[in-house]
């Protein structure tokens, strides 16, 4: 009796994985083994931000850096999950599930919050938070039940504390405070003056209102804000220490919807604003423990995008064991 042969069309099927943020998109793209075949980047994808069809340009452009880097074929794609900030509505992640089916040709399409992706990178079926810091921020956990609540993700108008343009924001509002003489004097002005090409500090306040000065822009001043802090800048310093406490604040409104507060609950990190480490880190985690003693953060979690290719796995049928 003969064994039956493999599929020879599975053998080519790919799965992708989408991390769409408020400045960059990361996709990732993996075969049947699971392993990473291909990974590209592109611009923002949060619709919020630039608008649907800028987002799901952005991705389309991501998909095809990462299949022509390989040389494989976008009609492979056999099944993709996308997780990106702003799409909480659904409305919103059915149109996106609409013009990404309609441009990429791949019907099995799952529309996720950046947020929810992350998740999964814990592992499936715990206990556990994640907190996305990233251009802005917001938190989300689930408990044994698999029940879920996030705190956060209210974008640069209402939110974004602890993220990239909530930290930039709190920095610019301490240069005019330096620059009056109504707060301490930090050498975030004159890296903001160079930052912004404001020439000098009395024309900062016309170079942040300039129109190509977009949110994206405005958050990438978050970085020379650690490394300002890595150096000692005592304003830089408080601002880092704020950011951790907000991020921590909202873990805390998760644990506690969670009923997580006497569990040994695990804490993934994700975005550029962990960078700074334990100047952001110890702030938030002294936060969180007074609610959650038990509470500890993670080492490492999946890489969103990573996260996301193993869930496109994941609902062609194909299993969750890792």
């Amino acid at each position: 009796m003969t064994s039956k042969s493999k599929n020879p069309a599975r053998l080519h099927n790919l799965y992708l994985g989408v991390d769409g943020g408020g400045t960059k998109t990361h996709i990732a793209i993996i075969g049947n083994d699971r392993r990473i075949v291909s990974e590209g980047y592109a611009g923002a994808s949060n619709p919020l931000r630039v608008g649907v069809e800028t987002a799901v340009s952005n991705i389309i452009a991501a998909i095809n850096s990462a299949c022509d880097a390989v040389n494989k074929n976008r009609g492979d794609i056999v099944s993709a999950t996308l997780g990106l900030a702003g799409v909480r509505r659904a409305d919103l992640k059915q149109i996106i599930h609409e013009r990404v089916v309609e441009r990429l040709g791949v019907k099995k399409i799952q529309v996720f919050t950046d947020a929810e992706i992350a998740l999964h990178g814990i592992g499936i079926n715990r206990a556990g938070l994640v907190i996305i810091a990233g251009t802005g921020s917001v938190c989300i956990g689930q408990n044994a039940k698999g029940e879920k609540f996030s705190a956060g993700g209210w974008g640069p108008l209402a939110g974004d504390e602890g993220g990239g343009a909530g930290i930039a924001l709190n920095a610019l509002h301490r240069i005019a405070k330096a620059s009056d003489g109504r707060g301490k004097p930090t050498t975030l002005s004159d890296i903001a003056v160079d930052y912004f090409r404001a020439g000098r500090i009395e024309n900062l306040s016309v170079a942040i209102y300039a129109p190509q000065v977009d949110n994206a822009r405005i958050a990438g001043f978050a970085r020379f804000v650690g490394e300002a802090a890595a150096e000692g800048d005592e304003v830089a310093l408080e601002i880092l220490r704020e950011a951790g406490c907000e991020l921590g604040t909202a873990a805390c409104a998760v644990i506690k919807n969670l009923k997580l507060q006497r569990t040994k609950v695990p804490i993934g990190l994700v975005g550029s604003v962990f960078r700074s480490g334990n100047l952001v880190t110890d702030s938030l985690l002294q936060s969180v423990h007074t609610v959650a003693p038990k509470a500890y953060l993670l080492d490492k979690i999946i890489i969103p995008a990573h996260s996301a290719a193993q869930m496109a796995f994941e609902s062609n049928g194909n299993g969750t064991k890792r």
